[in-house]
């Protein structure tokens, strides 16, 4: 059995505008094949908050200005970007593997994400995206039963991020896994859908990307979840003179610092929730925290911050 790993890719791996991810994601896929190199099986999942919020954006601008088509839902949105990333991940791979001689497939799932519809997050939106609104549509969202917040410059759509549940297609992707498949999946946290009888329901939410990640991963029996990030290293303190960078957590740690609010609340937090929850299932399984330049230094206990039982 080869060993396998979850990799799931920031903001930074991926960039925002379409010039910008098309080479961005050349330096991705060199960290992912690096991993194949040393004899990984990897999943990769990835953010899209940018690339979410500017689909939402054009999708509904097109729709107010053309009144015979239907403004986007949310998940709609979703899939849209799950799509285009996962176009340009999947060939970026590709190149890089055949250059190196490796004769791999790579598979982009578009992955729905069950979510519970009594979740808390549906009663506190807390993610802000869209175009911005006049006071006269921002009314007219209100009366659609979405959540509008008021900014300096108008308004915009803000959506719940609840919990996600089940991976509605993680037996494809173990399948695909099982054939030596690089796949792709859960991109910016999946496609969240609520379950009625046999219909899966698209959700106007976003979902927390690193939980999921931390989902698949366990879903698909990893060994490590990774976590390529802007840092290299977390750190304690941070941005003060007591900043302490951290190489190694032990999961009653992590939930120490987790409490003490070292972790912020949409940064690092959430990655810390998905590792300690991944971890505690199995105590042979570790989540590294680090840059992509410096993934293979981190490999090697030289650089990143490893979280283990």
């Amino acid at each position: 059995m080869k060993k396998r790993v979850v990799v799931a890719l920031g903001h930074k791996a991926l960039g925002t505008t379409l010039p910008e991810q098309k080479e961005a994601v050349k330096r991705s896929a060199k960290a992912i094949v690096d991993l194949v190199e040393k004899g990984y099986q990897v999943g990769i999942t990835h953010s899209n908050a940018p690339q979410v919020g500017m689909i939402h954006a054009a999708m509904n601008e097109f729709g107010v200005n053309h009144e015979e088509y239907t403004q986007a839902p949310m998940s709609i949105c979703s899939a849209m970007s799950q799509g285009y990333i996962g176009y340009d991940l999947q060939n970026a791979i590709r190149e890089e593997l055949l250059n190196r001689g490796i004769y791999r497939n790579v598979s982009t799932i578009i992955t729905q994400v069950v979510v519970d519809p009594y979740d808390e997050a549906f009663y506190a939106p807390s993610k802000v995206l869209g175009r911005y609104m006049s006071e006269e549509e921002a009314e007219k969202e209100k009366e659609k039963g979405n959540f509008v917040v008021e900014e300096k410059t108008g308004y915009r759509r803000i959506v719940s991020a609840p919990s996600p549940v089940k991976i509605v297609e993680l037996d494809t992707i173990n399948a695909l896994l099982d054939q030596n498949q690089l796949v792709i999946a859960c991109g910016g946290g999946g496609i969240p859908v609520l379950v009625q009888d046999n219909h899966l329901k698209g959700a106007s939410a976003v979902i927390e990307k690193d939980l999921t990640a931390g989902m698949m991963a366990d879903g698909i029996e990893a060994e490590a979840l990774i976590f390529l990030t802007g840092v290299d290293q977390v750190s304690l303190y941070k941005d003060t003179p007591k900043e302490e960078k951290i190489a190694e957590l032990t999961v009653a740690e992590a939930k120490k610092y987790m409490e003490e609010g070292h972790f912020g609340t949409h940064n690092m937090l959430p990655k810390f929730v998905a590792a300690t929850s991944f971890v505690e299932k199995d105590e042979e399984r570790k989540v590294l925290i680090t840059s992509m330049e410096n993934l293979c230094d981190a490999l090697d206990g030289k650089s990143g911050t490893w979280i283990k039982k």
